[in-house]
């Protein structure tokens, strides 16, 4: 009897684990999906696609997204998630494989990835030339890290900050080998890990202020760009905002590695809806998708409920992924 106890407590503890991770990876495809139709447009030229805003997903699921309907290189649908969030499961299998993080096998997984996959995005582009799992990238700042480091934060608690960190680069080095690169995939990592412990924002905020600085610390880029004190400066831009989209893009539009991730961060510090901070996202344009889905995989994790059931459906259908089963597989490794 004492045993068939255990294993029903065990069973009760591990049950919201896996919802809050189920919602961290919701969030994130979601975020993915509805950011992907704004990605890359001014302010000017999102009120000329979209008059009205972004609501949801403006269109109906499966079909092309206007604006790429004369892509040469991929004709997106709309609620197809893009390269981030199928970096992100291709991390979170090197996870489940390996029981931690190791550059090698990430790297192996992510020469299974065909998104996005051209000259045009060189990091992506370097690790397919070279078609080795250990190849390190030497150089390389853009937010291509941060976006798929979340199942790092899953993987371990927050009070092991130092591990975050060291396991946040060996996510990243496959790609971004440059100091602002690791120290956002770093505070992402940590930011996700807070909001499963179930931290307020303002401490989630800390921690991924906390892991930024030490990732600096330990592998230093150049005098006068640092990401954490980026990240506190965007934040202090956003909290002082009406949280309008042109207020927030005239002050931190998400175009550089020292706005995109930082913004992302304060949003999802900021407010405390998943649904709010990805629609928010979308509408100030830049790197949206980024944006949207770091967000939004942090505030699905602080708040599962607040993930659009509706958006998430339609994901879920388009892109075939089973990511209730990863949650679940995910939230047994968590320590």
């Amino acid at each position: 009897m004492r045993m068939i106890s255990t294993e029903m407590n065990a069973a009760k503890s591990f049950e919201p684990l896996a919802a809050r991770i189920l919602g961290c990876l919701k969030g994130i495809a979601t975020g993915d999906a509805i950011g992907k139709q704004t990605e890359n447009l001014s302010r000017r030229n999102l009120d000329r696609w979209y008059p009205d805003g972004v609501r949801g997903f403006e269109g109906t699921p499966g079909t092309v997204i206007p604006r790429y309907a004369a892509n040469a290189r991929r004709q997106w649908r709309i609620a197809e998630t893009t390269d981030d969030t199928e970096r992100t499961i291709a991390v979170a299998r090197a996870i489940v494989r390996d029981r931690a993080v190791h550059h090698v096998s990430v790297g192996r997984e992510l020469l299974t990835c065909v998104k996005c996959v051209h000259p045009g995005v060189r990091s992506l582009w370097e690790l397919h030339q070279s078609g080795d799992p250990a190849h390190v990238a030497g150089c390389h700042d853009g937010c291509g890290a941060a976006v798929r480091v979340a199942p790092v934060g899953i993987l371990y608690r927050s009070s092991r900050l130092d591990e975050i960190v060291d396991a946040a680069r060996e996510a990243s080095i496959s790609t971004h080998g440059g100091s602002l690169a690791i120290a956002a995939a770093s505070a992402t990592a940590a930011a996700v890990s807070a909001a499963l412990d179930g931290a307020s924002a303002p401490d989630i905020s800390v921690h991924a202020t906390r892991a930024a600085t030490l990732s600096e610390s330990r592998w230093p880029g150049l005098p006068g760009r640092r990401f954490a004190t980026a990240l506190d400066e965007v934040q202090n831009h956003v909290r002082q905002s009406d949280l309008n989209p042109e207020t927030i893009a005239a002050s931190c539009f998400p175009n550089t590695p020292l706005t995109i991730v930082p913004l992302a961060l304060a949003l999802a510090t900021v407010l405390d809806s998943a649904e709010r901070a990805i629609l928010l996202a979308a509408n100030i344009g830049g790197d949206s998708d980024s944006v949207a889905s770091i967000a939004g995989g942090i505030l699905g994790a602080r708040r599962p409920q607040t993930v659009n059931a509706q958006w998430y459906a339609a994901v879920r259908r388009v892109n075939g992924q089973d990511l209730e089963s990863l949650a679940r597989e995910l939230a047994a490794l968590r320590s």
